[in-house]
């Protein structure tokens, strides 16, 4: 899917591929849920994240967290605090020392919290997509806190690119356990 250039595009794909993930998720069965992700065999996964998550919670769960930065990241500068994105001490060499951190946060979180916690987040994702204009979306240089990045970019890469990154994932698990 080409990356969205467009509000209208942004929230099109945000919703179609949100609705994909819940499809293929509420498709999963038992199996695939109870065994845990395993791709440490397979080496074109070398990336951490093939590592860290482990079952779908945790998929979730990041997917959450990444909402909850961009969504206080734009609060907080739109109210004058100017904020970066990644919070101290991350940095983008350094960030997936902080989805560790998320991972170990949420390990207590049960699944269907971590459902319920998704699907509001992305509500508040979609609300704030909407109450930008265009412009102010893809526009360079409209706000002084995206610094050469585009508003749009940052929440292309919260939500309908992150949720294709999170279907490719539990497809690959799919295949796992196919298998087995």
């Amino acid at each position: 899917m080409p990356r969205a250039k467009t509000k209208d595009d942004l929230i099109k794909d945000s919703k179609a591929n949100f609705e994909k993930l819940w499809k293929f998720i509420d498709s999963m069965s038992e199996k695939e849920l109870k065994n845990e992700f395993n791709f440490l065999d397979d080496k074109k996964k070398k990336e951490a994240h093939w590592k860290r998550d482990k079952n779908l919670r945790d998929i979730l769960v990041h997917l959450y967290e990444w909402h909850r930065l961009t969504i206080l990241w734009i609060y907080s500068n739109q109210q004058g605090v100017q904020t970066e994105f990644l919070p101290k001490p991350y940095t983008w060499k350094t960030y997936g020392v902080m989805n560790e951190e998320f991972f170990k946060k949420h390990q207590k979180t049960s699944l269907n919290e971590a459902k319920d916690m998704l699907k509001k987040s992305h509500e508040e994702i979609m609300e704030i997509i909407s109450k930008f204009s265009n412009e102010e979306l893809f526009s360079k240089n409209v706000f002084v806190w995206t610094k050469t990045t585009t508003l749009g970019s940052y929440l292309i890469s919260s939500s309908s690119s992150h949720y294709e990154w999170a279907l490719k994932k539990l497809k690959a698990h799919r295949k796992k356990v196919e298998k087995l």
